[in-house]
């Protein structure tokens, strides 16, 4: 701590006395930066956005459409592999060439991409591709963490989400405009602009103290972990579509990622810098929020998975413009979300968002689940809403606490942690919402049209608006009441895991945010820090200054009132 302190003061300096200091940076130097983070953010969400209307013609031009599922698959592995990795380097070696560097490994996996010139290939760049994404979301939540106050946070963390919802929007618009235009590869392309701003961005405005490693990077941990989280996805990938649930490659990959993971706790236990701390899950509210944000991104991408297709096969709606279908539900995330945000920095105020969004989440999908096939696009818009509501409650709060229930060295591994759990439900809520979905289609389907029906459920991923109008009417007819059957029984089970959420929410403690008032006498050490905040220290922190006290820093106890010393915050922010 002393050693990035000396960014601000030279050696032999004494601290100066309130007044005489330097001002604290202004609030528009801190929203200089964001606005570059919130390009990096772009960055990653638009991805996936704008690639997924792109491979229909990616196959058409590549071939190998048995190997198509491996596209999304490899990027998806990649990423959550690499998450936890990426926020243990920013907390060893320094946030900003960290993320750089993901930045540019993101943007040669993108360029490779699109240079692929069969299916092997764009595999294997993708899973680049997603090796530098593992680094971004993790990177910007890392940063913002480091230079703004929790109780400040929560207002640019809104932001942050509403550009996630442009990008969710957008995006498939996009992707279709340009894949019917410029042709697929310009899918990947389109991501060079984009990361040359943010690359220019990040290294124009943003200067953080440089940090030395104290150990050694914890490469068995960092490979068991890998093990084990590709194991779990690729069973939630795999499992009821390429293999049968009860299969032996499923078994297997099963006793795998359980090993390996069994094997990362022991591990870590041992290491003198872990991939990820297990001490950081003292903290109940850490706990909780990782469990909150595995359920949330549990129900959220199941949600985002079943509402287009409803809507395109029950209520007729083009799946051209399938982002604009999910409006209702990303509008109110995004108006919520940025409300939620300023309340949480006016107040300090934040266990009711938790609470709050858990119920608007439980409702809107018991209300999603009541849609049948005479359910209206303006009521099911106001399902989604609520469900949005909710959404918005959580998608930053979850990062949020988790962020304020940990030391600032343990920044990077908290922030990747809360993304890794909220991936990694996403993933089992594809999965297992999915399996029941399927099961609940094909038992209606054999029900009202018998063996036709099983060739029509075969053919259902292919069937659009204008395919089902030509389907014989009796077929059609049973076709949308399978599906609205599915959808029933998947925002059922949705409600169900909500109800878990709620009631993990109902055992948050509203730890004070640190940095959160200006009576404070010093920032709140986070939850189980008995380390007290410096003695003397009574002046208002400015925007970025949540910092400890160093143990062992006799100097920070010591000053007399109104003769702070500079912490590490007040170097990042001024540098900022």
């Amino acid at each position: 701590m002393a050693e990035i302190a000396e960014t601000k003061d030279k050696p032999g300096e004494q601290a100066k006395p309130a007044g005489t200091e330097k001002e604290a940076p202004q609030p528009r130097s801190v929203r200089v930066v964001m606005m570059a983070l919130m390009v990096t953010i772009l960055l990653a969400m638009l991805d996936n956005m704008i690639v997924s209307p792109a491979m229909p013609t990616i196959v058409g031009d590549l071939g190998g459409i048995e190997h198509l599922s491996w596209v999304v698959t490899a990027y998806m592995l990649a990423t959550a592999a690499s998450t936890p990795i990426w926020g243990k380097l920013g907390d060893m070696y320094g946030r900003k060439g960290v993320f750089l560097t993901s930045i540019v490994i993101f943007l040669l996996g993108s360029v490779l991409s699109g240079m692929a010139q069969d299916m092997g290939q764009l595999i294997g760049f993708r899973a680049v591709q997603g090796l530098g994404a593992g680094g971004l979301m993790v990177g910007v939540m890392a940063i913002i963490g480091e230079l703004v106050t929790p109780r400040e946070r929560g207002k640019y963390m809104g932001m942050m989400t509403g550009v996630m919802a442009v990008a969710m929007i957008g995006g498939p618009l996009v992707g279709g405009t340009i894949t019917d235009h410029l042709g697929w590869r310009w899918a990947f392309y389109i991501n060079l602009p984009l990361g040359i701003v943010a690359l220019a961005m990040v290294t124009a405005v943003l200067h953080l103290p440089k940090k030395k490693a104290k150990g050694r990077i914890d490469y068995l941990g960092a490979a068991l972990l890998t093990i084990g989280i590709s194991s779990l996805v690729l069973v939630t990938t795999w499992g009821g579509t390429e293999y049968d649930w009860t299969s032996t490659v499923i078994m297997e990959l099963i006793a795998i990622g359980v090993v390996a993971l069994i094997g990362f706790v022991i591990v870590q236990k041992k290491a003198a810098e872990p991939i990820l701390p297990l001490h950081i899950f003292r903290s109940l509210n850490f706990t909780l929020m990782s469990v909150i944000g595995f359920l949330t991104g549990f129900v959220m991408f199941g949600a985002m998975l079943f509402l287009p297709l409803y809507q395109q096969a029950v209520q007729g709606a083009s799946a051209t413009n399938s982002g604009l279908l999910l409006l209702p539900m990303l509008l109110s995330m995004m108006v919520v979300s940025f409300f939620s945000g300023r309340f949480t920095t006016s107040t300090g105020k934040y266990k009711i968002f938790p609470i709050a969004g858990t119920v608007l989440m439980v409702l809107g999908l018991f209300l999603l689940s009541t849609m049948d096939t005479d359910t209206t696009r303006f009521m099911s818009g106001v399902y989604m809403a609520v469900l949005g509501a909710g959404m918005g409650c959580l998608m930053q709060i979850t990062m949020l606490v988790a962020q304020n229930s940990v030391e600032m060295k343990d920044m990077g591994v908290a922030s990747s942690s809360a993304t890794l759990f909220r991936t990694l439900g996403s993933s089992f809520g594809v999965a297992i919402m999915g399996a029941l979905f399927n099961n609940r289609v094909e038992h209606t389907m054999s029900e009202r049209a018998g063996q036709l029906g099983g060739k029509v459920t075969e053919q259902s991923a292919q069937l659009d608006a204008d395919s089902l109008r030509k389907l014989a009417a009796p077929v059609r007819d049973a076709y949308q009441h399978a599906v609205s059957a599915g959808t029933h029984s998947a925002f059922l089970l949705g409600a169900i895991i909500g109800v878990a959420a709620l009631i993990a929410a109902l055992f948050v403690k509203e730890v004070p945010l640190r940095g959160a008032g200006p009576k404070d006498s010093g920032p709140a050490a986070p939850e189980g820090d008995n380390k007290a905040a410096p003695v003397g220290d009574n002046k208002a922190a400015p925007v970025g200054n949540d910092k400890t006290a160093p143990e062992g820093d006799a100097k920070a106890a010591g000053d007399a009132a109104g003769d702070a010393a500079p912490g590490p915050r007040d170097a990042v922010a001024e540098a900022v």
